[in-house]
């Protein structure tokens, strides 16, 4: 038997350190150190030890044939969308979200739905609560099998007698191998047993899903190779107290890293939302002031969001500047834009945005839209239920053309808006018969347009 070999981890970021110290040299944090142990047997096969382990050799890249093998479709629009059409077979996923976010929730869906041999290995939950749950979905299944395990070992042996064609880890921070002899959730644990899934995954083109748990920070727990690891990384988002949750790709080895999913929490599960559009757009009774609807896009979906702005006089000397879903830098820029550009005395007021259905939005197109909706509610005057908006404010009051500006107005005319506003030096093609594009150069324009 070799010699048992030992490290010393930082619990903070994962580095590896010969000897102890008190502060780990790559994130300056203190007593943070811990000895672990990384080595404690030399066999390192996921298979039984009576089996042989194939030795790889290499072959030419003209010779390697490619199997035929299509994605699995996992009967999820929304997942399909995020890891670019479905899952890859031999592929390793992590999903990574808040507690109660509804991972788990997702995964036993996708389980109970995909119509293959699916394992779902929890380490967290007894067989009875899964089947608690999976009996509130209202959804059975004769393909899925459900394991309560945390060894690797004896993991890998189910496996094998099974031979499922998906796997489902919850989570990777509960399991724990013979090979290490620290505790489950240490860095060397995490690290070595998604190499065995690793090796499994690869060997025998069987996909694996591993659920991550995050740091306070909104990180994955463990080390940062655990990322590199693997070949996707999803990060599942949300408030509990929102009914909404978006799905985000991070890391993709097979597709696309901008897309997103949106689903809906309800009592049988999670529903996913196929015109997120309606459902951000809140709807109102009477007309009011400080709304705006800008038209965005999140990869390749285009999406109408609703911008709300609520301008009141400054209680106190500094005035406030909040926002919710929105960058606050970018919010001081427009602002500062507003006061210099079009004459607006803004320095003593304040200005809180709020980006309905609690997501986050990045794209510079709906400035023109949170232009509009401050104005609105500086003039506590509505804007005109049919209107929206796609354009960039550069620092000269400029409207200035955002990508994609055709599939915006083609989103948007598909919704019954009447007129988008966009930047006059867009390049589109033909306009839609029903919906009338307005394009303008200066925010001035725009202002006299709208406010008189």
């Amino acid at each position: 038997m070799s010699k048992v070999k030992t490290a010393f981890y930082c619990q903070n970021c994962g580095t590896q350190h010969a000897k102890w110290q008190g502060q780990c040299n790559s994130c300056k944090k203190w007593n943070t150190l811990t000895e672990e142990v990384i080595e404690k047997g030399d066999n390192k096969s996921w298979k039984s030890e009576n089996k042989s382990r194939v030795v790889s050799k290499p072959i030419k890249v003209q010779e390697i044939e490619i199997s035929s093998e299509s994605r699995i479709d996992t009967h999820d629009a929304e997942l399909n969308r995020v890891l670019g059409g479905g899952i890859i077979p031999g592929a390793l996923m992590l999903l990574g979200g808040e507690p109660g976010i509804g991972k788990s929730t997702l995964l036993l869906q996708i389980a109970m739905t995909i119509g293959h041999k699916v394992l779902y290995v929890s380490g967290e939950e007894s067989q009875q609560q899964i089947k608690i749950r999976a009996d509130r979905m209202n959804t059975s299944s004769e393909n899925c099998y459900i394991l309560s395990e945390t060894k690797t070992q004896h993991i890998f042996s189910q496996i094998e007698s099974l031979e499922p064609q998906l796997v489902i880890i919850d989570s990777v921070q509960t399991l724990h191998t013979d090979y290490i002899d620290s505790g489950p959730g240490s860095i060397s644990q995490i690290k070595e047993c998604t190499a065995e899934f690793i090796r499994f995954a690869k060997e025998t083109h069987v996909p694996v899903f591993l659920v991550g748990h995050i740091t306070k920070d909104g990180q994955i727990a463990g080390p940062k190779i655990l990322e590199h690891m693997v070949d996707v990384v999803l990060h599942f988002e949300g408030d509990r107290n929102h009914i909404y949750r978006i799905l985000r790709t991070q890391k993709n080895r097979f597709g696309a890293t901008s897309e997103i999913g949106i689903y809906e929490m309800q009592s049988q599960g999670l529903r996913a939302v196929s015109n997120p559009s309606e459902l951000l757009i809140s709807e109102k009774d009477e007309k009011l002031s400080g709304h705006a609807i800008a038209a965005t896009i999140e990869g390749i979906r285009p999406l109408m969001i609703e911008i709300q702005a609520l301008v009141s006089t400054a209680v106190y000397g500094t005035p406030q500047r909040t926002t919710t879903g929105y960058n606050t830098k970018r919010l001081n820029m427009l602002l500062a834009v507003l006061e210099k550009r079009a004459g607006f005395a803004l320095g003593t007021k304040d200005v809180f945005i709020n980006i309905t259905g609690g997501i986050t939005i990045a794209d510079p197109a709906i400035d023109l839209a949170v232009i509009v909706a401050i104005l609105s509610s500086y003039h506590d005057t509505d804007v005109p239920d049919n209107f929206c908006f796609a354009a960039e404010v550069g620092l000269s009051g400029e409207i200035r053309p955002v990508p994609k500006t055709e599939q915006r107005v083609q989103e948007a005319a598909k919704l019954g808006f009447n007129t988008i506003v966009i930047s006059k030096f867009a390049k589109i093609g033909k306009p839609n018969g029903s919906i009338n594009v307005l394009a303008v150069s200066k925010i001035e324009a725009l202002v006299s347009t709208l406010f008189g």
